[in-house]
């Protein structure tokens, strides 16, 4: 069930409030470098996809030299992100369609994005939000799961959850509300076992007050 405005406000502040200096946690010098480590985030840790492209991007960074690498030179660097199979498809395919089609620039429209092989509309926004400053909401498993926990989202599917969370929060608050839940999902509100006792919104959360 969805909080109330003045609760939803209140979770909102003190979300903001705890996590004042949010940032993404995957480390990138270009929107492509974001692009590709967000497509290697996908079942995978941030920190596991930092340690593999400190070395990746030492040597490869631009779509130009990724479109002219083979498989079987890319994945000894992605191997250990899982799936890396699929990923360095995608990848490549990625970097040789932005090279022929869009002058090796990462297109800044989600639309556009999204058509890009591998690239899905959590991808998509979060590059277009970190990278382009474009407000956005990506539902990534801590964005959903914490956000139907407390009350801000009462959604089966991340669509749906990103529908609901995108009404009721203003939009200049759509990219740092996306790093709050993130931080808040790992840091407190994990999966299996929440810390509740130490919650910043334990005082407002749906799920608390139910239970």
């Amino acid at each position: 069930m969805l909080l109330s405005k003045e609760k939803y406000d209140r979770a909102l502040a003190l979300l903001a409030a705890a996590y004042p200096d949010v940032r993404p946690a995957l480390e990138y010098s270009s929107p492509f470098e974001l692009l590709v480590s967000t497509m290697l985030a996908a079942q995978c840790t941030d920190k596991r996809v930092n340690e593999c492209t400190r070395v990746l991007y030492a040597r490869y960074h631009t779509p130009e030299q990724f479109a002219a690498l083979t498989q079987e030179e890319l994945e000894p660097y992605i191997r250990s992100c899982g799936f890396f199979n699929t990923k360095g498809k995608n990848i490549l395919a990625m970097s040789r369609i932005l090279v022929e089609r869009y002058g090796g620039e990462v297109p800044r429209e989600r639309d556009v994005l999204t058509t890009l092989p591998g690239v899905g509309r959590k991808t998509a926004n979060v590059v277009v939000s970190n990278a382009f400053g474009t407000p956005a909401i990506a539902v990534d498993t801590h964005v959903f799961r914490v956000s139907n926990r407390i009350g801000l989202a009462d959604a089966k599917n991340v669509e749906k959850t990103e529908e609901q969370l995108m009404a009721h929060i203003p939009e200049k608050d759509w990219s740092d509300a996306h790093h709050w839940l993130i931080y808040h999902g790992r840091q407190v509100c994990h999966a299996r076992k929440p810390a509740c006792d130490g919650c910043c919104v334990a005082c407002v959360c749906d799920t608390m007050h139910r239970g």
